[in-house]
């Protein structure tokens, strides 16, 4: 096969995994983050804890998680056609990727928010603060950095479950390589497969690392910093000398 015959197909696919993919991470970043807090929230000692719903959602993730890609996505054929229409296709891949994501996230994001200072959330709720404003003010921009890092490994994941996706019909890169490469025997072109993806998850795995450590090396935003020295200045009655008398007047 030459270039001229390898080219239009690699374009396709490659358009198709990255359709995919940023479809399915973008539902999972959107359902995985506030799952991920809730399960921080709900937990033992939470702002909002309730073992129940706690237990509930940890299980259901843990099970989700466990099933292989593979599984997952047969299993979730009829869901899958009820909402896509299709069960082929890109279309029909987003559904079981972003379903597989969405607990793999949740878990990054319940990882970075527990690292979050504790005396931080003490220090909001002092000064009337509700649970969304902690939420808002200190567990998500203190966690930013982790965040941006834990999305960045879903989505290399996601990359790697869309070729599996691609071996049983999904199209993109997965697609090229298994019917062309493995069934054709059409080496070349499978190895050119193979040398797309490796760039690619390379560039993105670079381009989440150097915005979280843009992110850590700023200080994380305004709102902690001023936290930090709200929580470490002595209060007004501990500023006062212990002896002494009251200074004379003239």
């Amino acid at each position: 096969m030459t270039w001229s015959e390898m080219r239009p197909l690699l374009e396709q696919a490659s358009w198709d995994t990255f359709y995919m993919v940023g479809w399915s991470a973008a539902i999972a970043v959107a359902a995985g983050l506030p799952l991920g807090i809730v399960l921080v929230l709900t937990d033992r000692g939470g702002l909002l804890s309730n073992s129940l719903v706690n237990k509930v959602l940890g299980q259901i993730v843990n099970i989700t998680r466990s099933m292989p890609f593979i599984i997952l996505m047969v299993a979730l054929l009829p869901f899958t056609k009820a909402v896509a229409g299709t069960t082929i296709g890109r279309e029909g891949a987003i559904v079981p990727l972003a379903i597989s994501a969405i607990p793999f996230f949740a878990r990054l994001v319940e990882t970075s928010v527990r690292e979050v200072d504790g005396g931080l959330v003490e220090a909001v709720q002092s000064m009337g603060g509700s649970t969304w404003t902690v939420v808002r003010k200190v567990l998500v921009p203190e966690s930013l950095p982790s965040l941006i890092a834990g999305a960045t490994t879903t989505v290399v994941a996601l990359i790697g479950y869309s070729a599996m996706a691609g071996a049983v019909g999904a199209g993109g890169l997965g697609d090229i390589a298994t019917r062309y490469g493995y069934l054709r025997f059409e080496t070349e072109l499978m190895w050119i497969t193979v040398a797309i993806l490796a760039v690619v998850i390379s560039l993105i795995q670079f381009a989440g690392d150097y915005a979280a450590r843009s992110l850590h090396r700023r200080g994380r935003g305004s709102t902690a910093p001023r936290l930090r020295l709200l929580k470490a200045s002595p209060s007004p009655k501990s500023a006062e000398p212990v002896t002494g008398g009251p200074a004379k007047t003239s």
